[in-house]
């Protein structure tokens, strides 16, 4: 989300070995090249959440884009795909090359979500570019692995990223092409430890952070290791909301995600097998400011139901 506190994104989901696509809606189309849905914040990311936050709105993190049928994790046209859908922050996972290009790719090796095999850092870009990307289903797609350059181009004017980082994406390389791109203000960086958020914050003092936060105890720590409050987002877990933690977490004006995602035990499937989407709103309504979901699109209706879903207008929120 590896880029508010409160209930979050488990590091469990790093080991996922596959993101469950929207159940809702099946896309088999090429992407559409405009998105409906635009996240245009206006100055400091802080204040959009804040914004937020204040009109008690609840905002998705599409995690790894939002895969559907058709429409593979990981991919340019997966997110322009969640973005004429919904309006969504978009969690993406940054791998290197073995030649040190930046691109998108949750797996160690190829083999699960492209046509390629073997470790994603022992092959040149140059091959890399030439593969093929394949949805959940084993579907071989038209769409490429895509560079991170090209992601935050596209998203500096669409949305907000959230970048997680895999073993061999340098933060140093991933912050300097942020910066080159002067898109400080529409990324989030994801540390799933204390020693992550501190370097973090030293690399990239401007940019916010997600870090995984599941006590009290554990904000006090951030704060107290020099990482400020309004530079936090707080990624509390998967398994359920806490009350008390997310209080907490609002009287100290940090951010709140909470995760819905995960393997066959996650709430986005429990939700999917009895029908009950209301438990979304359940959730936003517990004071949970953003929440990190395998099913984008169904996760929005329901909080559109339930009037905590931001629509045109909000906070920098836009529709074409």
């Amino acid at each position: 989300m590896e880029l508010r506190f409160l209930v979050a994104l488990a590091p469990a989901a790093l080991t996922m070995a596959a993101c469950a696509p929207d159940a809702q809606t099946a896309h088999n189309a090429p992407a559409p090249s405009t998105e409906r849905w635009r996240i245009a914040p206006e100055g400091d990311l802080n204040a959009f959440f804040n914004c937020l936050d204040a009109a008690g709105l609840a905002l998705i993190s599409a995690h790894r884009g939002g895969p559907a049928p058709g429409f593979p994790e990981n991919g340019l046209e997966t997110l322009q795909a969640t973005m004429a859908a919904v309006p969504a922050i978009m969690e993406i996972d940054v791998a290197s090359s073995s030649d040190g290009v930046l691109f998108l790719m949750h797996d160690i090796d190829l083999d699960r979500t492209t046509t390629g095999n073997g470790p994603a850092q022992s092959a040149a870009w140059a091959s890399v570019k030439t593969l093929r990307l394949e949805d959940a289903t084993g579907q071989v797609t038209d769409f490429a692995p895509p560079k991170l350059s090209d992601v935050l181009a596209w998203a500096k004017s669409r949305t907000i990223v959230q970048i997680d980082f895999k073993r061999s994406a340098r933060y140093e390389d991933v912050i300097d092409e942020i910066y080159r791109q002067g898109v400080e203000d529409r990324v989030i960086l994801i540390a799933y430890s204390m020693a992550s958020a501190r370097k973090l914050h030293r690399l990239a003092p401007d940019i916010m952070i997600s870090l995984s936060v599941d006590s009290q105890t554990d904000l006090n720590r951030a704060v107290a290791a020099g990482i400020p409050a309004d530079r936090l987002l707080a990624f509390t877990g998967t398994e359920a909301p806490k009350p008390r933690l997310l209080d907490i977490l609002d009287d100290r004006q940090v951010e709140a995600i909470f995760g819905t995602l995960g393997g066959r035990d996650s709430i986005d499937n429990d939700i999917e097998r009895t029908g009950n989407a209301s438990r979304y709103a359940e959730i936003a309504g517990l004071g949970v400011d953003i929440i990190a979901t395998d099913r984008p699109r169904a996760a929005y209706a329901a909080l559109v139901d339930a009037n905590r879903a931001p629509t045109a207008g909000d906070c920098g929120v836009m529709e074409n």
